[in-house]
């Protein structure tokens, strides 16, 4: 079953994917970008602040490239379903360099893919979204309580926009 929905996985993070292929290192390590600390709270702050600017208590949560939580922010009326949530969207947006919106419409479309809701940790409801520096995926956003995970997304890509610019 887990190669099953690590195919599935693949398939989609695929398809999701329009760059030239991937280079393969020809070293013993390679070097990556990394999301800081600084710009990950920053990160945080901002999306629970763009929500409460529209009315509503959030958590956002900040995780690196391998999914591993850098920044947490709650609002202080926050449910606290929220904290989770907001890690899974982050998580299950890392994981597959896309937004967990895409990664539902694409259950949606294709059946063949709805194994994917049951990957470990994922959260396949609209509110994540990874985080790029130029082409790299270095991290991703997830945000939690809002009415719709459109405006739970806006939070998080619009506080990116404003800490890392673009």
């Amino acid at each position: 079953m887990h190669k099953h929905l690590l195919a599935l996985l693949l398939t989609s993070t695929a398809a999701a994917q329009t760059a030239a292929p991937v280079q393969l290192a020809t070293t013993p390590s390679v070097t990556q970008t990394s999301l800081s600390l600084f710009a990950a709270v920053r990160i945080a702050q901002l999306a629970v602040q763009n929500c409460a600017q529209l009315g509503y208590n959030v958590t956002a949560t900040v995780v690196d490239r391998a999914g591993i939580t850098l920044a947490v922010a709650r609002a202080e009326n926050a449910g606290p379903h929220t904290v989770d949530a907001a890690y899974r969207k982050a998580y299950t947006s890392a994981s597959a360099r896309n937004t967990t919106a895409a990664i539902a419409e694409n259950l949606r479309t294709n059946p063949a893919s709805a194994e994917l809701a049951r990957i470990d940790r994922f959260l396949v409801l609209a509110g994540g979204a990874p985080i790029r520096v130029n082409t790299a995926v270095v991290g991703a956003v997830g945000v939690g309580g809002a009415p719709s995970g459109t405006i739970d997304e806006k939070c998080g890509t619009d506080a990116v926009a404003t800490v890392l610019g673009g």
